[in-house]
């Protein structure tokens, strides 16, 4: 059983930096790929980024490339997302979420999500 632990939220004026953190627990950690994705109130949800369990390849959204960068500690069983240039319509709570993946513009999120860690960007 793989269990995730989102943290690093919170209220940031635009233009401003977050780093997001996905604590995870379980013998199969670093057997998957891990990544976050994000919901807005009254909006579907959307896949940000996406990392392999080795940390070789990552995908990003268009929305966010550039900007996010995602990485993994595997000593640490920790996945990052951090988060600069940010804009107002970054905000939502975002939920980190395993295994992952990315064909074209889908993405694939698993039965392990984390509870979430709400972001607003806002002056």
């Amino acid at each position: 059983q793989l269990q995730l632990v989102e943290s690093g939220g919170g209220l940031v004026q635009p233009g401003g930096s977050l780093r997001l953190s996905c604590a995870a627990s379980g013998f199969t950690w670093n057997y998957y790929a891990i990544g976050w994705f994000r919901q807005a109130p009254g909006k579907e949800r959307e896949g940000v980024s996406c990392i392999t369990s080795s940390g070789g390849s990552t995908n990003y959204a268009d929305s966010v490339k550039g900007r996010f960068t995602i990485s993994r500690d595997n000593a640490k069983n920790t996945v990052y997302l951090q988060m600069n240039s940010l804009k107002p319509e970054d905000t939502a709570v975002y939920y980190c979420a395993a295994p992952c993946s990315r064909d074209g513009s889908s993405w694939f999120f698993g039965d392990y999500w984390g509870k979430g860690t709400p972001v607003t960007v806002s002056s």
